[in-house]
């Protein structure tokens, strides 16, 4: 029985989680944006200056906020929802593949959401005011050809990277996070000192479409990690 979509729908079903929560985040994220602006045109800076621009378009309150949220998001969805889903008939392929296709379903809801408002806010000269709140450089400053990438396969990343971490620790217990940790940092190390005799040369021919294959190579083996993790787990 393919059990592909009822997982999705399972994951769906947590509505607060999956899309009101990022709302909630990009409110809170808003307004204190508003603040910050307010605070600093009180203090003297002018709207629209080149320094207000390039001061706020540095704001790295997003990425901050959400990299956490999703971070947890990713290790609660397949720690949590893993024993109940194979309680109610899914397979463990199922479940993996359930789970990809709504991280994927997340980083396009989040990618569409900023999307709009970055236009929006583009398009009323930013509130009519030159407040800078999704106009920003993490975001693609102004850019959504460059928004798009950004927003979806950094989403895509994290929700990956860990959920990976939540399928070894149901396969592992609490060794799972620390070894897979430890793995991640060899790794990091040993790209460093194979390629930092030629980082001058690699930073002069950076392509932005390095960071693209990067994230998305370390999703398809997160992916396919996950499911080896939770190929051999009983339920508990």
């Amino acid at each position: 029985m393919n059990t592909v979509i009822p997982t999705l729908k399972l994951h769906t079903n947590r509505r607060l989680f999956s899309f009101y929560i990022p709302l909630i985040i990009l409110a809170i994220v808003a307004l204190v944006s508003v603040v910050i602006s307010l605070l600093f045109w009180r203090s003297g800076s002018q709207p629209g200056s080149p320094d207000w621009i390039m001061g706020s378009q540095s704001n790295p309150g997003l990425l901050y906020s959400y990299a956490g949220f999703f971070g947890a998001l990713g290790v609660t969805t397949v720690s949590t929802t893993f024993p109940f889903a194979l309680s109610l008939g899914a397979t463990r392929r199922g479940f993996t593949g359930g789970t990809f296709i709504w991280q994927i379903l997340i980083s396009a809801y989040l990618t569409v959401m900023l999307g709009v408002l970055m236009l929006l806010e583009v398009a009323t000269g930013h509130w009519f005011s030159n407040f800078y709140i999704f106009d920003i450089t993490i975001l693609g400053a102004g850019n959504l050809a460059q928004l798009i990438p950004n927003v979806f396969l950094g989403t895509l990343t994290i929700l990956a990277i860990s959920s990976f971490f939540g399928a070894s620790w149901l396969r592992l217990g609490s060794r799972g996070p620390q070894l897979v940790a430890l793995g991640f940092v060899l790794i990091v190390l040993v790209a460093l000192i194979i390629f930092i005799p030629s980082a001058s040369e690699i930073f002069k021919a950076f392509q932005l479409w390095w960071l693209g294959a990067l994230s998305l190579a370390t999703i398809l083996l997160c992916s396919v990690g996950t499911w080896l993790f939770l190929r051999p787990v009983t339920v508990r």
